[in-house]
Parts: structure tokens; sequence; C-alpha cells
């Protein structure tokens, strides 16, 4: 299992496109693999003869964990008188080529039957996730993985010839920062010598009784993302003493400066939003409070000197955090196409694993959807996390020369949730105010 990115310390096998007996160029994809942070396709490190498995589809295994066997001496055409899983150690001469062997070593990489086996055997979570999500008969699907494998491309070619669209977006995995996982002490404890407990009801069942109240439901696993998210935010919460402070921010002379730029950004290819104003600000601000762009390590703070800016990028079926890194040297118009870039390649699912870790600093914009308030939750081992909130319109109270006045301008909120381990509530409004007065005296030319 190859490094993946600092933060990843382990990987899913979800499907080998070999099989002991074919024979590998060298680079040539050998199985693709998914971790807590994104898909990945393992390439073979050098030319030769698949000699064995080793790690199955479907186990979790560490970074340096022998994944598979290749024999590099091996010449192209040449009789290969060992394949292992193929024909149990016998010579290739006396058994059946390997793609048509169906010893019991290979039964996981065998077409799926028809009935009610095991269907995580043979498919991956994200081939089970497109499958639900369009109501696909995986039993109808041809694969044309190993043995009849369905493979995510199968489907997306069977919903594109059924309805004539592809589902065409590949399934990115979530950044996570951090190696945590919930405490043991969590876990059901054995009962008292000499009782016998009751079987205990899954996790967030209704009490026993309810069920009929409650009327039909149904049950399904969570996406390989869905496990991920749920590990990092809970284990936030329990690391981080999480705090949350917010500020109302007049956006007039943002939307009047970002009335000036936007025509010539968009005819250089440059789509000018809010969030890269923000994003521009809270840079500016980390700069001057160097302690909102730290992590916590143990009993220290680690103080970064480039700024890292993590850009929550929301998906159908989860979220990633792709990170700009140095983040400071960008001009506006070059933090609007770097946000521009990474959010695209995100919902493509064309992120490089390097490129989802190392964040030092979170920015997340649920307000695009429309919402007016939130406390998100810190990306450990980050101290802050900053949201921006919907901009509305609203009546305020403008002070000028003759005094007073009603206006109607652009508002919004910036929520930041911030760790009181590294923070106290001065530091967080210190920082928040930087940022909203970096956003209300923004210049403009006329």
């Amino acid at each position: 299992m190859p490094q993946m990115g600092v933060s990843v310390a382990e990987g899913t096998i979800v499907e080998w496109r070999k099989r002991p007996g074919d024979w590998i160029e060298a680079d040539e994809p050998v199985c693709d693999v998914t971790t807590d942070k994104i898909d990945v396709e393992i390439p073979a490190p050098a030319s030769g003869r698949m000699q064995e498995i080793l790690v199955e589809p479907g186990t979790t295994v560490a970074v340096g964990t022998p994944l598979a066997r290749i024999d590099a001496e091996a010449k192209p055409g040449e009789a290969h008188p060992d394949e292992h899983a193929a024909n149990g150690g016998q010579p290739a001469a006396e058994a059946p080529p390997p793609r048509t062997e169906a010893a019991p070593p290979q039964a996981e990489q065998a077409p799926a039957p028809n009935g009610e086996e095991d269907r995580s055997r043979f498919y991956s979570p994200v081939v089970r996730r497109i499958a639900d999500k369009h109501g696909v008969d995986l039993e109808q699907v041809k694969g044309t993985g190993i043995g009849g494998r369905v493979r995510k491309k199968d489907v997306l070619a069977y919903i594109e010839g059924q309805e004539g669209a592809p589902e065409g977006r590949p399934e990115p995995l979530l950044h996570i920062e951090s190696p945590y996982r919930p405490d043991e002490a969590d876990a059901p404890q054995p009962s008292e010598a000499g009782t016998e407990a009751a079987p205990a009801a899954p996790a967030g069942a209704p009490p026993p009784g309810v069920g009929e109240l409650v009327g039909p439901t149904r049950r399904e696993p969570m996406s390989v993302m869905r496990q991920a998210i749920a590990r990092h935010m809970t284990g936030s919460r329990r690391t981080a003493a999480h705090c949350t402070t917010i500020v109302e921010a007049d956006f007039a002379r943002v939307a009047a400066r970002r009335g000036e730029l936007r025509d010539a950004m968009k005819r250089r290819g440059v789509s000018l939003t809010y969030l890269a104003f923000v994003a521009r600000a809270t840079v500016e601000a980390l700069q001057e409070h160097p302690r909102l762009n730290a992590s916590v390590d143990g009993d220290e703070l680690v103080y970064h000197d480039d700024v890292n800016l993590g850009i929550a990028v929301a998906l159908d079926d989860g979220l990633i955090v792709p990170v700009i890194r140095r983040a400071q040297r960008l001009s506006l118009e070059g933090m609007a196409a770097a946000i521009s870039d990474v959010a695209e390649r995100a919902r493509a699912g064309k992120l490089d694993p390097d490129e989802v870790h190392g964040g030092t600093f979170t920015i997340t914009n649920p307000g695009q959807f429309g919402a007016v308030l939130a406390t998100p939750i810190i990306n450990q081992p980050q101290v802050a996390i900053l949201d921006l909130e919907a901009i509305v319109k609203r009546p305020v109270v403008v002070e000028g020369e003759d005094g007073d006045s009603i206006a109607i301008h652009p508002m919004t909120y910036l929520c930041m949730s911030w760790d009181h381990r590294a923070l106290d509530g001065a530091d967080a409004a210190r920082f928040l105010a930087k940022v909203k007065a970096r956003l209300e005296t923004w210049e403009v030319s006329r």
C-alpha cells in the first residue's frame, strides 16, 4: 500500500484489475484503492507477471503493507509454472488458463450469482451507491472487471444506456486531517458477573414497541465518505473545546468592487465570487493574528508560516476540503481563480491526494444554499473554521454627514467556531473584527 499523502495511514482495496498469471506493464493500474481522502488507482511498480494477490477486495490495510507479488524477471509469453491462486500451485501446462479457472481461492473475483448473496463481496461501495441512487439492479449490469466484476464505469455506462445521460461524477472522499477514532470507551461493556444482559439494540434504533408508530422504514449502509465524515466530526467535537463567535458584515463596498471587476475577470476566464473576497480578507487577518493559523499538538501550539487555506466543497454525498497552498501569495484575482479551480476539480473527482491535506485554516460557504446562521465543526487539527452565510439585503442604519439614515445594504453573518484550548474569546473577536473591517472598507474606484 503506497503512501498517498502525508496524513493517509491506510487504504481499502476496492477491486483488482489483474489476477495471478496476468502480464503487467510498468505503471499500468493493477488495483483500485479508496482512502479517507480520495479514490486512487495503484500502478504496477515494474513490468512482470502477477504471481499472487495478498490482500482481497474490501480489506483495509496500513500504508506499507504488501498487496501483491509480481515476478519482474518473467518474460511476456513465457510459461509461468506457478500460479498460486489460479491453479493451486500446479504447473500451468497441467491446468486451465488462469482467466477461466474457478478455483476456490479466486471465489471472490467470480461473477456474482443470482440470489441473495452478500453483495458487499462483489460490489464496491461506490458501485452500490451509484446503483442505489439510480435504482439500478446490479444483476442486470454486465461487468468488465476480473471474473465479471461490475466496476463503476460499467454502472455509469448502463445508466447512460437506460436514461441517455451518465451519472458521470466520480466519488472523491473526505479530507481528514486527524487519525482520530471514537474512544473504545464508547463500545458496549460486558454485563456484571452473574447477570444476564439483554441484547443491545442497534445504535439509533427506536425503543421496543415504537416501530409500529414510526411506520415503514429502510436501512442502507453509510458510504465510505459518510463514515469518514462521521468519524472526523465526532472526533473533533470530543477533542476541541468548541466555541462560536459571530459578527455581522456589510458587503456594500465588496458588492461595488465586485461589480467593477467582474466583467473584466470573466473575459480572462475567472469567476469573481463573494467567497474570494472573504478568503482574501481572511488570509490578511491570519497574517496579523497567527494564533488562528496554528494547530494543536499535545500540549503545544504549532504556528504555520504559510496560510494553507482549505475551501469546503459540497458534493452530492458529502463534502471534501481541497487546500490552496501559500494563499498569502495570491491576489484577489488569483484567489478567485484558485477557488474555482479546486472546486471544479473536487466535484469532478480529479483532485490529487496531496491536494486534500495540510490545511491550516478552513472556510465553508453554506450561505450559497441560503443558510443564514451556523456553527461549523472545526477541521482537526486546525484551531478555527470560518463560515460565510447568505448575503441578504436588509435595512440598516447608516451614519452620514447629515446624521443617521436608513439604507438597504447587502448584509451577512461571519460565524467562526474556534478551539478554546488554543484561543480565548478576545483572540476570536479581534480576528473577526479584522476580517469585517477589511470587507467593509474595500477600495472602490467610484
